[in-house]
């Protein structure tokens, strides 16, 4: 919903977000949950121990249909959506989901998605993006797609992530059959029934998946039922709300890029560290946007890459901080794009681009140049703190 006033935008669980104390503040358009108390720390402790409920709400949830003549024919859409993205679509398998990229015509990322299919609807795809781009990325895929495959942007749905080790313990006793719930692995999907303490059921999409490293859930509510559904999680003994600085410490940590920060459009998957996610088919088929460029890095390497750092003293080094080889020379060899301070870890981390020649050089040394000061900075291999997913 729209704050006409303003035109901040809101999600369903606005409402429930100041119910409960949430400090809110603007993220992408939207008036979202930065911290409850007692604050930021102390929810990334709390995800990495129990469970935490975050709204995702503001990222963008589309679906592909299949019209006309080519219902049932799963390759079709498989086809279309696999103009935009490099990786493998057509061998999917229902119940799964992907991570990948939507690309421009030099290669650059539009936006990072999450592409899945259900088992229910296994002929039909959905698309989850980034909250600032969800509008880029939908005007372009309705334009662009065949008249056979029809873009349906949902909006009528919420999403919510409940990540940490408990969040199976918690979200299962919620499950109809909760051994539905506990056989998932990280990035299968299920519509799974749920019944409320309030005595109300639903069913919901759920995917195990999320962007803090750590096990956990994302599931799309419709809107109406979403406020029961939060209320029924976070009265779990286990569960506290989290609000975006949590989850942007959590991804950090994870080693997770943000877009606008750590990818857009002038950057390559290969130069982001995400060739992983160029499945073997189209490495070899190619036949996505900006292919040439990415065949060739894959080929003999991009002339940047993201890298893990490690700051040597207390001091963080923020995004836009220029890095230099030594702490004589004029001439930059990389910029920070993300970094903070790791509560898990109790020091600063952060993650930036440098040339290639340098990036090799694991655990060497660079200087991050901070208020005309050349702070030193080790070269380390990400994730800064260990995934836990369930594989």
């Amino acid at each position: 919903m729209t704050d006409t006033n303003s035109q901040v935008l809101r999600t369903a669980l606005h409402g429930w977000h100041l119910d409960h104390g949430a400090r809110m503040g603007p993220f992408a358009g939207y008036d979202m949950p930065i911290r409850y108390e007692p604050g930021t720390i102390a929810e990334h402790h709390h995800t990495r121990t129990n469970a935490s409920l975050f709204d995702v709400s503001h990222m963008g949830v589309a679906e592909l249909h299949l019209i006309g003549d080519a219902a049932g024919e799963f390759g079709v859409v498989a086809a279309a959506i696999e103009r935009f993205v490099p990786c493998d679509v057509d061998l999917l398998l229902p119940g799964r989901q992907r991570y990948t990229q939507l690309l421009n015509a030099n290669g650059g990322i539009i936006d990072d998605l999450i592409i899945s299919r259900s088992k229910g609807e296994p002929h039909q795809l959905t698309i989850v993006s980034n909250a600032g781009r969800k509008a880029v990325v939908f005007e372009l895929l309705a334009a662009e797609l065949p008249p056979t495959v029809q873009l349906v942007v949902r909006n009528d749905l919420s999403l919510v992530a409940l990540q940490g080790p408990l969040a199976e313990t918690v979200l299962a006793r919620l499950c109809v059959h909760p051994d539905q719930l506990t056989a998932m692995k990280f990035m299968d999907v299920e519509s799974i029934q749920m019944e409320l303490p309030n005595g109300s059921s639903l069913s919901v999409a759920v995917s195990r998946s999320g962007y803090t490293g750590e096990d956990g859930f994302e599931v799309a509510v419709a809107n109406h039922s979403v406020v029961a559904f939060a209320e029924a999680l976070s009265n779990q003994p286990e569960v506290l709300p989290a609000g975006l600085g949590a989850r942007d410490t959590l991804r950090l940590e994870a080693g997770l890029c943000l877009y606008g920060n750590d990818i857009d459009e002038t950057t390559s998957p290969v130069e982001a560290g995400l060739k992983w996610s160029i499945q073997k088919r189209r490495r070899e088929s190619l036949g996505f946007p900006g292919a040439q460029r990415i065949a060739n890095e894959l080929l003999v390497g991009a002339t940047r890459l993201l890298v893990g750092l490690s700051p040597l003293g207390k001091t963080p080094v923020r995004e836009h901080t220029i890095l230099f080889a030594d702490t004589e020379s004029s001439t930059p060899i990389g910029e920070v794009t993300s970094g903070g301070f790791s509560p898990t870890l109790g020091r600063p981390v952060a993650v930036g681009y440098i040339d290639q020649s340098v990036a090799a050089a694991e655990d060497g040394i660079l200087y991050a140049d901070v208020r005309g000061n050349r702070l030193p900075v080790a070269i380390t291999p990400m994730p800064f703190v260990p995934h836990n997913y369930q594989r």
